[in-house]
C-alpha cells in the first residue's frame, strides 16, 4: 500500500513537471522569438522594453517549472493579455504583435491547468527556484523604479525635455499663465468630396495667441485628431494642450503661432471605409478650410488663393494623431506640398515608398524642400511597428529627408495609443517647426 501511494505521488509529481516542463518550454521560445523581432524592427527604445518583458517571462517560466508553482503562468498570461490589448489594433496591426495573445493563451491555459490538477491531487509545490524568481522581481521593478525616476526628472525639470523623452516639464503643465491665449468657434462651408459632393457646414477651432493682432503676420499650424474624436479634441476636450501652448509661448520657448484643429469626419460619409476621407480631406483643405481660415485671420498668406498659400508654405505646418496622422500623409504631404513645408505623424502612417514616389518625388512636388517631418510614436503603441517600416520607407528613397538634421522619429518610454502620448509628441513638435 505505502508503495502505491508513494506511485502515486510520483505520478502526480510527473504530471505536473510535464505541464509546466511544456508551458515553460514554448513561452521561453516565445520570449526568444519576441527579442529577435523587436531587434529587428530596428527601433532601440521598443528593443529594450519588450527584450526585457521578455527576460522577466522567461524568468518567470523558468522558475514556475523548477519549483513545480504553475500558478506563475498566470502573471505571465495577466501581463500579456495587457500588452496585447494597448499593442495591437485589429484593422491596422495585423501579426506584428499577435504574439502576446499566444503567450496570454498558453500561460493561461498551463497555469490553470497545473494549478488545478495540483489543488484537486492535494499535491505540494516544488522548493522554491529563487534565483529566477528574484532575478524576474528585481529586473521588473529595476525597470519601473528607473522610468519612474526618468519621468519625474523630466517632469519636475526647468528647461527643455532632455533627449530621453519621458515626460512634459510641468512649468509648462501647471497652471495656465496670465497671458493665455483664447479658442474661437470658425464655422465653414464645404463639400462631400469623398461621395456625393453635396455642401455641408463643419467647423473648426482656432487656437489664438496671447496679444493676437491683425497687424503681424503669424506662423499657423493645423493640427488633426484621431479615429472616433473629433475638432474638439485637441484643445477642448484635453485643454492642458492649451495650456502647454500658452505657457510655452510665454516663457518664449516658440514664437507665437495660430493653431487649427479642423475635422476629417464629414456628417455620415464613409462609415464603412474611414480611410477614404483621409485622402479625400485634401480637397476640404485647400478649396475651403485654407480660403476660410486665412482670410480671416493674419497668416503669411498675402492672399488666400493658390499664390498665397504657395508663397507662404514655409510658414505653414500639419500634424495629426492615429488616423489624423494618416490624413497628415494622405492629403497634405502627398497632395499639398505646394502649401506645407512643415509635417508630423504622431502614431499613424500607413503610407509606402510607392505613394511616396507618385506623388511628392513627381512634377512640382519634387523640387520642393521639406523643413522638418518629426514622427512620434509610444514604445507600447499598436501603430508603432508600422510607423518604423514606412518611416524607413520613406528615408531610403527620398533625399531631401535626413535623419537627425530635418526628421525625427521618437519613441516614448512606456507609452501607447493615447494623449499622454500625443501631448508629449506635440510639446517636441512646437519646438521643432518654424
Amino acid at each position: 500500500m505505502k508503495i502505491c501511494d508513494e506511485k502515486q505521488r510520483k505520478f502526480e509529481k510527473d504530471a505536473v513537471d510535464w505541464i509546466c516542463r511544456i508551458t515553460s518550454g514554448i513561452l521561453i521560445l516565445f520570449a526568444c522569438i519576441d527579442i529577435v523581432r523587436f531587434a529587428m524592427l530596428g527601433d532601440k527604445t521598443a528593443f529594450i522594453t519588450f527584450g526585457v518583458i521578455a527576460v522577466v517571462f522567461i524568468l518567470l517560466a523558468v522558475a514556475a517549472w523548477k519549483s513545480r508553482m504553475p500558478f506563475l503562468y498566470l502573471v505571465i498570461g495577466a501581463a500579456a493579455f495587457v500588452l496585447y490589448f494597448n499593442t495591437n489594433f485589429s484593422t491596422s496591426t495585423y501579426y506584428f504583435n499577435w504574439m502576446f495573445l499566444v503567450e496570454c493563451i498558453v500561460a493561461a491555459v498551463g497555469g490553470i491547468l497545473g494549478t488545478g490538477y495540483m489543488v484537486w491531487k492535494k499535491t505540494p509545490v516544488g522548493k522554491a527556484a529563487v534565483f529566477p524568481l528574484l532575478a524576474a522581481v528585481l529586473i521588473a521593478a529595476g525597470a519601473l523604479g528607473f522610468w519612474k525616476m526618468r519621468y519625474e526628472a523630466a517632469h519636475n525639470a526647468d528647461g527643455q525635455a532632455r533627449d530621453e523623452l519621458w515626460a512634459v516639464p510641468e512649468k509648462y503643465d501647471g497652471a495656465e499663465p496670465e497671458q493665455a491665449g483664447t479658442v474661437e468657434e470658425v464655422v465653414y462651408e464645404t463639400k462631400a468630396y469623398a461621395t456625393d459632393e453635396r455642401t455641408v457646414t463643419k467647423t473648426a477651432y482656432v487656437y489664438l495667441p496671447y496679444g493676437y493682432s491683425e497687424e503681424r503676420e503669424y506662423n499657423i499650424l493645423y493640427l488633426m485628431h484621431g479615429t472616433g474624436d473629433d475638432e474638439k479634441y485637441w484643445l477642448k476636450t484635453n485643454p492642458y494642450n492649451k495650456t502647454m501652448l500658452d505657457n510655452l509661448i510665454a516663457s518664449g520657448d516658440i514664437q507665437p503661432l495660430i493653431v487649427v484643429t479642423p475635422t476629417f469626419y464629414v456628417e455620415d460619409d464613409c462609415v464603412e471605409d474611414l480611410d477614404q476621407l483621409t485622402y479625400f480631406f485634401a480637397k476640404e483643405l485647400r478649396n475651403d478650410l485654407m480660403p476660410e481660415i486665412e482670410s480671416s485671420y493674419s497668416t503669411y498668406a498675402k492672399s488666400a488663393d493658390d499664390v498665397g498659400f504657395s508663397e507662404s508654405r514655409d510658414h505653414r505646418a500639419f500634424a495629426g494623431l492615429s488616423r489624423g496622422a494618416v490624413t497628415m500623409y494622405h492629403s497634405v504631404l502627398c497632395q499639398s506640398l505646394d502649401y506645407f513645408s512643415w509635417f508630423g505623424a504622431f502614431s499613424g502612417s500607413r503610407t509606402d515608398a510607392q505613394a511616396f514616389e507618385d506623388t511628392i518625388q513627381a512634377g512640382d512636388f519634387a523640387d520642393l524642400p521639406i523643413h522638418y517631418l518629426y514622427v512620434a510614436s509610444g514604445n507600447f503603441d499598436f501603430a508603432l511597428p508600422g510607423q518604423v517600416q514606412d518611416y524607413q520607407a520613406l528615408l531610403d528613397i527620398e533625399p531631401r529627408l535626413r535623419s537627425g538634421v530635418n526628421t525625427t522619429f521618437d519613441v516614448f518610454p512606456m507609452r501607447y495609443h493615447s494623449m499622454g502620448n500625443w501631448h508629449l509628441a506635440l510639446y517636441n513638435y512646437l519646438q521643432k517647426i518654424f
